[in-house]
């Protein structure tokens, strides 16, 4: 018997193998099937819901994928041999109940079993978001999903500025921005989209310039106008995620509310000399009801109490921190992943290096978004006047 026989008949004797529909029914009761194929023969079809790790770095990434080790496994490749080693690779690391699947994706296929076709990435995509497909929770599928979606930065100041460039660096296919001023050389302390060529440029010419330097194959659109209740609707539709880099309570208070209506998540971020604030306002998120924005705050303080970033003044560095968290909070919404900051408000005090949580409930007599409630309308807060 040659050697590489004697292998397989050993493994076969210590490794459980099932056959296709079998791996099925595992998967149903809660067993991870997992594809050990490499990325070019995933490509081509995979199992809905199968874990695609490669056998390459799967004992690099199992335990991330896979953190219990009394979850059953069951080990796929294409022909059926591959998975016998990877699955003794497993046991080895201390997984307790493994299979391998006879006859891989070729026999799986060939009795018609549930097939889908991962979003395939191009290969300069694949070099681009290289990392991001290292991580189990992201992955192919997450980076399609991260390609095709489509984020509105409500903006293009010191809180839009970084998330912009986190957000179109990590491949999300279409981003708005709304703005309606210019670059001024007061901006460049903090706003780093933008440059001293810029002065004078519209800051969305400005922002989408740089970013499509920066990736060319995310679609920027521009919205050069200040958001009122007669537009916000026509720019926020068919975004999945709108954040709001804004700087005055008129533009928080429509996004809020045109977010409330429209059923989108607002990922909300404010800052203040050395004071920073995050969160994100979504009442129909469906994993835990949090507040709007109007549940804190049901109506803006006196203009004399609402001092602008050009009144009150703001450390450079605190928008770029704040900024990239609206933007974390936005891929983890984007990709399913995590705990976002819904009914959460997340407060950074740059001088003493410190974050604070503070957990928000929904007002159950919210006007906007209590359960129940008919819209009562859009107000434009004309008594403020600082800029966006």
């Amino acid at each position: 018997m040659k050697a590489k026989d004697r292998t397989l008949a050993e493994l076969r004797a210590r490794i459980a193998e099932v056959g296709p529909a079998e791996a099925l029914a595992l998967q149903a009761r809660g067993a991870a099937l997992v594809d050990v194929r490499e990325a070019d023969e995933i490509a081509q079809g995979s199992p809905p819901g199968a874990l695609r790790l490669g056998r390459g770095f799967l004992e690099l990434r199992i335990e991330d994928a896979v953190p219990d080790f009394d979850q059953a496994l069951v080990v796929m490749c294409n022909g059926g041999t591959r998975s016998l080693f990877a699955a003794d690779s497993l046991a080895r690391m201390g997984y307790t109940t493994l299979y391998s699947m006879a006859g891989g994706f070729a026999r799986w296929k060939a009795e018609g079993l549930p097939v889908e076709r991962p979003s395939a990435l191009g290969a300069a995509d694949r070099e681009r978001y290289a990392r991001h497909l290292a991580i189990p929770e992201v992955g192919e599928a997450g980076q399609a999903r991260l390609l095709a979606a489509r984020v509105l930065l409500v903006g293009a100041g010191g809180l839009g500025c970084p998330a912009a460039v986190y957000l179109a660096a990590a491949g999300v296919g279409t981003l708005g921005i709304v703005d309606p001023d210019v670059v001024e050389r007061s901006n460049l302390q903090r706003q780093i989209l933008h440059a001293e060529a810029k002065v004078g440029l519209p800051k969305v010419r400005s922002a989408r310039q740089a970013l499509e330097a920066l990736n060319p194959t995310v679609r920027v659109d521009s919205y050069e106008e200040r958001l009122s209740s007669a537009n916000v609707e026509a720019i926020f539709a068919g975004y999945d995620v709108v954040v709001d880099g804004s700087d005055n309570f008129p533009t928080r208070y429509l996004v809020n509310d045109a977010c409330v209506k429209l059923g989108i998540p607002n990922v909300h971020g404010s800052v203040y000399r050395f004071d920073g604030q995050a969160s994100v306002f979504w009442p129909g998120y469906a994993k835990r009801r949090g507040p709007c924005y109007r549940c804190l705050y049901p109506a803006p303080p006196p203009p004399e109490f609402a001092p602008s970033c050009m009144e009150a003044g703001v450390l450079g560095v605190l928008p770029g921190v704040i900024g990239l968290i609206e933007a974390v909070e936005t891929i983890k919404l984007l990709l399913d992943i995590g705990d976002p900051l819904v009914g959460r408000l997340l407060c950074y005090d740059a001088l003493r290096a410190e974050f604070t949580e503070l957990a928000l409930a929904p007002d159950p007599h919210c006007a906007y978004c209590a359960p129940g409630r008919t819209f009562p309308g859009y107000v434009d807060y004309e008594r403020f006047c600082h800029a966006a």
